[in-house]
């Protein structure tokens, strides 16, 4: 396929400045991308979510404001003249997600950014706030409760309640409550069932929803009026969609399967009573966007989004209950939309901002007054925002808001593109190329083969990626491949997967290399490097493909199969036993069934065959995968004669909540990186 060009964005003059949002002025030469310092790439963005209000009134951002504050709420006046104030600002959390309840209140939960993920589970809680910073109020507890400043707010739901929905303010209606779920133990598979509550964000005061759903519900879908019209269930490892059409009481079941999948998933519902759905179709067995048939009661044959090679992710656009849209994903975002005029405003937005995508969030979309809010992004680009104002004088529609990464400058980022290849076995590899940048395209370059997480997740979409541009930054071709396994490519695709942990899965990453530099990109001089599944792959790479790579960086990995199944009870994670119990045996392999599989694909137990040098990098509070499976990994090595350069972080879990931290590992990247793949020469690498 033809990659999607990855040039600069068109910049707008008129600038919005709050604290540390600001334009970035590119007059100057652009740096040489090797001095771009690590924290450029990886500190917080200065801008990190934007939301119009229902009428679009206002909008209201997520930002860190000044140097080393916490994330705050931010609310700009959209009127005549275009102002800004600060709503929310804690000393010792962060505003985590947030929503308009209507055009003068918002609900945001609370979380600490700093902390890394795996640590300990802490509950968000909810506050409610008025758009000019009054009215402050705590209306769900976190579990941390009882000291400090959010103490003040006074009595709450207790910590196991969570945001639902919110409904749309519709004339006649409350429009100040939303939908919140109290959660409990289902105690036939040990994970969590919803039961929803009305809460005024007002008063605090909760009162029961008036329809009544089914048993085990996790998961629901509203309409705009905050009315339930669909509840997905999970009891005894069966998942079951419900429906519940406009002015009924009962609930009729649609579809059932089990925790792998159903049939058919529903996605959203609109006030017109349609249900959008999602089913696979083709021999790949692609993901396709329909409606349901309720006279049929299956989905309908003729698809709404199709979008062969990839599983579009669809997102239905609504508008005070109506539908207008649908974003969804292929290798980049696009969007479709129903609405007419939202298809003219389209390519009017594309013509202003000619280069990278750009995603529109409307309030009376279409309207003659019409509030779009635009994030124009690409692969060079973290992206900016930009207000559009239909009803503003001609000259005063367009605004900026500001960019997400002020300090990143476009011209010294690399391009991404998106290849198939074919593996060994015939079968059709997804494989992402960030190119280093001011290498010549018919010179190649050495390569790190950077393998993601999950492992049962897309890796990768076209926009920019922090970790993939450090690397290109510093002369390095970066593969990415989606290997089998891999969601976004078709279910056929994601199932491959299934029991290939070290087998077929690593294949396609040693593949992809190889593919590289048969095509000239990359040279013979080439690492692996992931996080998570990626940490484990790279251990496997090096033990089963030792003369592709000349060293290894493994974060985070999983590095005894046993282990990571059947858990220990010395050792402390996070993994339920609906998991082990279900899924893991499916996809991973059965501890008892699969041992011998297991075994011969359990770096821990492979230790000799690794002649690379390598770095084990590990948070010592992970619970996904906790430091005993480095350490084991580590004594195997040494027992071998192969010790390796042994990082750990204190307070880190599965993954960097501190930046001080994130840039440290960045560092040593660079600097291992340097020394295996730059300086020492062929025959001191690899053990060659």
């Amino acid at each position: 396929m033809t990659p999607i060009s990855a040039a600069r964005r068109c910049a707008l003059s008129f600038a919005l400045t709050l604290g540390g949002l600001h334009g970035a002025a590119f007059a100057q030469p652009a740096p040489a991308p090797a001095s771009v310092p690590a924290e450029v790439f990886f500190k917080e963005a200065t801008l990190l979510e934007a939301k119009l209000s229902p009428t679009g009134k206002r909008l209201a951002i997520a930002a860190p404001g000044a140097a080393g504050r916490r994330v705050g709420l931010y609310v700009f006046e959209l009127g005549a003249k275009i102002e800004a104030r600060r709503v929310v600002q804690f000393s010792n959390d962060d505003v985590g997600t947030f929503q308009w309840v209507n055009d003068d209140k918002l609900v945001f939960s609370a979380t600490d950014r700093r902390i890394a993920s795996g640590t300990h589970y802490q509950a968000s809680g909810l506050f409610s706030v008025a758009a000019d910073g009054s009215g402050v109020r705590q209306i769900v507890q976190r579990d941390s409760d009882g000291e400090g400043e959010r103490k003040a707010f006074g009595g709450a739901l207790t910590f196991n309640h969570v945001l639902l929905g919110v409904p749309f303010p519709h004339a006649g209606e409350p429009g100040n409550r939303v939908l919140v779920g109290r959660y409990g133990l289902n105690r036939s598979n040990n994970t969590s069932a919803y039961t929803p509550f009305w809460l005024n964000i007002d008063t605090g005061r909760a009162q029961a929803a008036t329809f009544d759903e089914p048993r085990g519900a996790y998961r629901f879908l509203f309409d705009s009026h905050g009315e339930a019209r669909v509840v997905l269930t999970e009891q005894e490892n069966v998942r079951t969609a419900y429906w519940r059409a406009p002015g009924e009481k009962t609930w009729t079941e649609i579809t059932r399967g089990d925790l792998l999948g159903l049939p058919f998933v529903p996605v959203a519902v609109d006030d017109g009573g349609r249900l959008f759905v999602e089913r696979l179709e083709g021999p790949q067995r692609y993901t396709v966007l329909t409606r349901f048939d309720f006279q049929t009661k299956q989905p309908e044959p003729r698809a709404l989004l199709s979008t062969p090679g990839f599983d579009p992710e669809p997102q239905v656009i609504l508008d005070a209950g109506r539908t207008v849209g649908i974003r969804y994903q292929t290798d980049a975002s696009a969007t479709a939309w129903f609405d007419p005029a939202m298809r003219d405003f389209q390519k009017q937005v594309d013509a202003r901002f000619t280069e990278g995508v750009n995603d529109v969030q409307c309030a009376r979309c279409g309207k003659p007054d019409m509030v779009a809010l635009v994030r124009n992004y690409s692969d060079r680009d973290p992206g900016s925002y930009w207000v559009y104002r239909a009803a503003a004088p001609e000259s005063e529609r367009w605004s900026a808001v500001g960019p997400q990464h002020p300090d990143v400058d476009p011209r010294t980022m690399a391009g991404q593109e998106l290849h198939r290849i074919k593996a060994r076995d015939g079968v059709e590899v997804p494989v992402w190329l960030t190119l280093p940048h001011g290498v010549a395209p018919d010179k190649p370059a050495p390569a790190v083969v950077l393998v993601h997480g999950g492992p049962f997740v897309r890796g990768r979409v076209w926009d920019w990626d922090e970790t993939a541009q450090f690397l290109a930054s510093r002369g390095y071709l970066v593969i990415e491949p989606e290997f089998r396994g891999s969601q976004g490519y078709g279910d056929r695709h994601f199932r491959a997967g299934y029991k290939q942990w070290g087998q077929a899965m690593q294949d396609d990453v040693a593949d992809a290399l190889r593919w590289a530099q048969s095509k000239k990109l990359a040279t013979d001089r080439a690492c692996i490097f992931g996080s998570s599944y990626g940490g484990y792959s790279t251990l496997m790479g090096l033990a089963k493909d030792g003369d592709l790579y000349r060293c290894g960086i493994a974060s985070a990995g999983p590095t005894d199969l046993m282990l990571l199944l059947k858990g220990d009870r010395w050792v402390d994670d996070d993994l339920g036993s609906s998991y082990r119990t279900f899924q893991a045996p499916t996809e991973i392999g059965d501890p008892v069934k699969d041992a011998d599989m297991l075994k011969a694909n359990s770096p821990v137990l492979l230790a000799d065959r690794i002649r690379a040098p390598l770095m084990l990098v590990y948070g010592e509070r992970d619970r996904r995968v906790p430091i005993e499976h480095g350490e084991r990994m580590r004594d195997a090595l040494i027992k071998a004669g192969r010790p390796p350069e042994w990082v750990t972080y204190r307070g880190e879990g599965h993954g960097f909540g501190n930046l001080e931290n994130s840039v440290d590992f960045a560092k040593r990247l660079e600097a291992f990186l340097a020394k295996n793949l730059k300086d020492a020469p062929a025959a001191q690498q690899g053990g060659q």
